[in-house]
C-alpha cells in the first residue's frame, strides 16, 4: 500500500480538508461550513474525504491539524502533526511558489499576511477586528445588493468607474454603500468599489508597514472573487497569482507538515463514528483562574488544555 497524508484546516467559518500523495498530489479535497460546529464539520468532512479517497491503493499514515481549532481537532483525529495557520499557509505556499514573497490571505472573518524571504516566513500580521477586509463583508453586502457572494467578482470587472467606498470600518462601509446606492450609482460600480474597500482595508490595516513584494500569491476564499483580484493588482501594482487550490492551502500545509515528519500512525476513517463532546472548567487553584477545555470520547477525558501553570493540569484518563 502507498502512503498519503491528511490535512484538516478548521476555521470558524468554513473547514478545509485534503489527502495528498508523496509527491503532493491531491487524492481527495473538500470544503464545507463549520456551521459553529467544528467537531460536526470535521465528521462531516471526513465522511466526504473517503468517499474520493482510494482506499483499495493508498493507507493514510500522517495526519496534520491547523486553524483556529487545530487543538480541537488533533485531538479528535489523533493528529501527527498540530501546527498554527501562519506556519501552514507558509509551507503550503512555498511549496507551490518556492520563489513566493508575500502571501495575501482573507477568510471568511479574518485574514493574513505573510512575508517570505528564501522560502521561509519571517513576518506576518492578522486582523481579526474589523470585518470590511474579509469574505463576511464580502457575502454582507452582497446579500444588501440582492445577489449571491459568488457572482460579484465577475460582476465587478464590468465596472469603469468603480464608485468609492469608505473602508475604515464596516459601519462606515455599510452606511456609505447605502448611501452611494440611494444616489443611483450602477450596480456594477458599487460592486467594484466594495471589492476595492476590502483590498483598502486590508492593505491600511493588515498590511500596514509591511513591505509587499512580488512575487505575491493570494488565497482564502476571497481569493476566488476575480474583483477583489483586480482590486490587489491596481492597488499593488503587480500581477497578483491564484492558485485553483488556494482556498485549501492552509489544510495543503499540515497534510505537507504531516508529510514530512517523522511520525508515522496509520488513520481510521471509522473516528467519524465516534462521539467527542467538550466541557469548560475554570480551575480556580491560583489567581489565574485558567478555563479548562475538556474533550471527551463518551465519558472518557481524552485531552485537556488551557491551563497557565501545573496546578491546572488535567490528566487524560
Amino acid at each position: 500500500m502507498k502512503q498519503a497524508y491528511l490535512g484538516i484546516d478548521v476555521g470558524s467559518i468554513s473547514t478545509k480538508g485534503v489527502i495528498i500523495d508523496d509527491d503532493n498530489q491531491i487524492l481527495s479535497s473538500s470544503y464545507i461550513w463549520t456551521e459553529g460546529d467544528p467537531i460536526g464539520a470535521v465528521k462531516r468532512l471526513l465522511r466526504l474525504l473517503e468517499q474520493d479517497f482510494p482506499k483499495d491503493t493508498y493507507t493514510v499514515m500522517g495526519t496534520g491539524a491547523t486553524g483556529s481549532a487545530r487543538k480541537l481537532v488533533g485531538t479528535i483525529v489523533g493528529a501527527t502533526i498540530v501546527k498554527n495557520e501562519i506556519t501552514a499557509h507558509a509551507v503550503g505556499t512555498t511549496t507551490f511558489y518556492p520563489n513566493v514573497r508575500t502571501i495575501l490571505e482573507i477568510g471568511g472573518q479574518d485574514s493574513k499576511i505573510i512575508l517570505v524571504e528564501n522560502g521561509v516566513a519571517v513576518d506576518y500580521a492578522m486582523n481579526t477586528l474589523c470585518a470590511a477586509g474579509t469574505g463576511a463583508f464580502l457575502s454582507s453586502q452582497a446579500k444588501r445588493l440582492g445577489m449571491e457572494v459568488e457572482e460579484i467578482g465577475d460582476y465587478a470587472l464590468r465596472s469603469q468607474h468603480p464608485t468609492p467606498i469608505a473602508a475604515r470600518c464596516t459601519v462606515f462601509a455599510e452606511s456609505d454603500l447605502v448611501h452611494k446606492i440611494q444616489m443611483g450609482h450602477p450596480r456594477e460600480d458599487i460592486i467594484a468599489g466594495v471589492c476595492r474597500a476590502v483590498v483598502a482595508n486590508y492593505l491600511n490595516n493588515v498590511g500596514k508597514g509591511k513591505k509587499i513584494l512580488s512575487p505575491v500569491v493570494f488565497q482564502g476564499g476571497v481569493s476566488k472573487n476575480a474583483g477583489v483580484v483586480a482590486a490587489f493588482e491596481d492597488a499593488l501594482g503587480c500581477k497578483v497569482l491564484v492558485d485553483k487550490n488556494g482556498h485549501l492551502m492552509g489544510a495543503l500545509g499540515a497534510a505537507i507538515l504531516a508529510r514530512r515528519s517523522q511520525v508515522r500512525k496509520a488513520f481510521d476513517f471509522a473516528i467519524e463514528d465516534l462521539e467527542f463532546h467538550t466541557r469548560e472548567a475554570t480551575c480556580g487553584r491560583c489567581p489565574n483562574n485558567c478555563e479548562i477545555i475538556c474533550v471527551y470520547q463518551g465519558s472518557r477525558l481524552i485531552d485537556a488544555w488551557g491551563n497557565r501553570c501545573e496546578q491546572g493540569a488535567v490528566t487524560p484518563e
